[in-house]
């Protein structure tokens, strides 16, 4: 989250018009959308180019970033590709298993190849409206969206709260740390499960003073964003 944080405040088009990225993000998801397997290929290698020279990061980092999302595609694609069947007639590729041979359909090749490229440029889509977009610019953008005020509320402090979470797992960290408690693997065991148990009473700690601090300022039941 902090880096996409730093990113997004980085972008060339950082302080553009918040809608004019919603703009750009609508045109590109029905591009994705509506166009043949061919130009959805073309359509994610341009946003990926776009992306890198916007966000100011090498491609090389672009695909460190998209490769997460991709290898759930990729398993969810390969699902598609093979096919279970008593007979091997009609497939282009197939191997016995027992009574069953697994292989591959001129349909299931077809889907396989229709959802990867489709998912792939919606993803790149995504991830440029995401990294260009700062979060102050989304919850502005939700007001105008006439977004109701109980979620806009619940996106800002769920943001804030990872990074509270974050601050704290990082002095538990570094506190084990210095005392050696990742040195050998039974260790590393439990010291992460002494983490996880601290984390949850320091949130719940930072989380009532953050209570008791608006208290103090009148707090009504509403944010003025």
């Amino acid at each position: 989250m902090l880096a996409i944080d730093k990113i997004s405040g980085r972008s060339r088009w950082c302080h553009r018009d918040p809608r004019l990225k919603l703009g750009c993000w609508v045109v590109l998801m029905s591009l994705a959308l509506g166009l043949p397997p061919a130009g959805q290929a073309v359509l994610a290698a341009l946003i990926a180019a776009l992306s890198c020279w916007m966000l100011r990061v090498s491609l090389r980092r672009w695909l460190g970033w998209i490769a997460i999302p991709c290898g759930f595609l990729l398993l969810s694609t390969l699902t598609m590709l093979l096919s279970a069947a008593a007979q091997p007639a009609g497939m282009l590729w197939s191997v016995p298993l027992g009574f069953t041979y697994l292989g591959v359909l001129p349909a299931g090749l077809d889907m396989a190849n229709h959802t990867l490229w489709r998912s792939l440029a919606a993803i790149s889509a995504t991830f440029w409206l995401v990294l260009n977009l700062p979060f102050i610019q989304l919850i502005a953008l939700l007001q105008r969206c006439r977004v109701p005020v109980l979620l806009t509320e619940q996106i800002l402090l769920t943001w804030r709260f990872i990074f509270i979470l974050l601050d704290e797992m990082q002095a538990i960290y570094q506190a084990q740390a210095l005392r050696f408690g990742y040195r050998t693997l039974r260790g590393s065991y439990r010291s992460l499960a002494m983490l996880a148990g601290m984390l949850f009473s320091r949130v719940m700690v930072r989380y009532q003073q953050m209570a008791t601090a608006l208290e103090v300022k009148l707090y009504q039941g509403d944010f003025h964003l």
